[in-house]
């Protein structure tokens, strides 16, 4: 008996049905064990801020605020901060506050005491009172006025001036012999220099 063309026995259909069956098992496994291996793979966590050095602390210093400002005091202050910083960390100016007195985009440095004026009241190291003059008779580098640099030998108003644009411009003077920082003042002037002044 002759079969139809196109025609596909029974078992045969179940044998292709079969195979079919074995394949997509087979890929399912084979993607089941792909899971199960990654999933046991350890993994790394990176924060992202594990670059950043939390361990190191960045440099500080302590600056004495007194005069008229809202909560006097002893701050520390960031490394490189200026007046207006610590001001700011004093609560800001006080009502009777001379804001003139003081220049706010001066460095601060360690261990400074910043005394801020009040109205009507002499800048400390203006020229009508002790102002740079201790009571040892020598000039303080920290409060001296340029009349009361010009005092001193060698140095003129051209260089007391560049003493003062030092000490606005890097903070107070630490030691004698920071002068040596101050363009015009080399070793012979600061021997000269030595004992006639203090910071």
């Amino acid at each position: 008996m002759e079969t139809p063309e196109g025609y596909v026995r029974p078992q045969r259909r179940i044998g292709i049905g079969a195979a079919i069956v074995v394949v997509i098992l087979a890929l399912a496994v084979t993607v089941g064990i792909g899971l199960v291996r990654s999933a046991s793979v350890p993994t790394e966590t990176v924060s992202a801020h594990a670059s950043e050095p939390d361990a190191v602390t960045a440099p500080e210093l302590f600056v004495h605020v007194s005069g008229a400002v809202a909560a006097p005091g002893l701050y520390r202050l960031a490394d490189g901060s200026r007046v207006v910083d610590a001001i700011a960390a004093a609560g800001g100016f006080a009502d009777d506050a001379d804001e003139s007195g003081v220049n706010l985009a001066r460095p601060v440095g360690d261990g400074e005491q910043l005394v801020v004026p009040v109205v009507g009241e002499e800048e400390p190291g203006g020229a009508g009172g002790s102002g740079g003059a201790g009571g040892d008779g020598k000039v303080d580098l920290n409060r001296a006025t340029a009349a009361e640099l010009d005092t001193l030998p060698r140095i003129g108003p051209a260089l007391a001036a560049r003493i003062i644009e030092w000490r606005e411009t890097n903070g107070r003077f630490t030691s004698v012999e920071d002068l040596l920082a101050v363009p015009g003042i080399g070793d012979k002037m600061l021997e000269a220099l030595r004992p006639l002044v203090r910071v």
